[in-house]
């Protein structure tokens, strides 16, 4: 049982020496230590509002670029519109113009037809009055006595003109 109850002299032997330790450890460490602790604690406050702080400001930088690209797809939207009414109205007027050309062509084309027909027309016409009166001097150049010659000679000439 001796072992369970420790000596007079090892118990003041023991506080004195504890007492010692605590009044130089209150004296040298204790506000060394506390001060630390407080700055290490103040440190730690500082740095857990500044990580508030800034995931703060990353909240409101999101919600900025959020909007942002909201404007920016609008913006899009409006640009990809006006690109696409520009592109139609720019087809449009190439349609209407290419039909535009395409209606005077055609109305040159019928024109230059027409005049051609006319100039062609006029050719034969005069070609033919050429002919009739060729044969009008060939008919009255020869002097026939006999009705029936003439008529023959007429028909010669008529078929020399048909193979011409």
């Amino acid at each position: 049982m001796d072992l369970l109850t420790p000596g007079f002299g090892l118990v003041v032997w023991t506080l004195i020496a504890f007492l010692t330790v605590f009044f130089i450890l209150k004296r040298y460490a204790w506000k060394p230590i506390l001060s630390s602790l407080k700055e290490r604690e103040t440190g730690i406050a500082d740095a857990i509002a500044s990580a508030d702080k800034v995931k703060a400001e990353m909240a409101h930088l999101k919600n900025e670029n959020e909007a942002l690209m909201a404007k920016a797809r609008e913006e899009r939207g409006v640009m990809i519109r006006e690109a696409k009414d520009t592109g139609d109205k720019m087809i449009a007027e190439a349609k209407e113009k290419a039909k535009a050309e395409y209606d005077r062509i055609v109305a040159d084309a019928q024109q230059a037809i027409t005049q051609q027909k006319n100039a062609a027309l006029t050719d034969v016409k005069n070609q033919l009055g050429s002919l009739v009166i060729e044969v009008a001097e060939k008919v009255l150049r020869r002097e026939l006595s006999n009705k029936a010659e003439q008529e023959n000679y007429i028909r010669s000439l008529a078929q020399e003109v048909k193979m011409n």
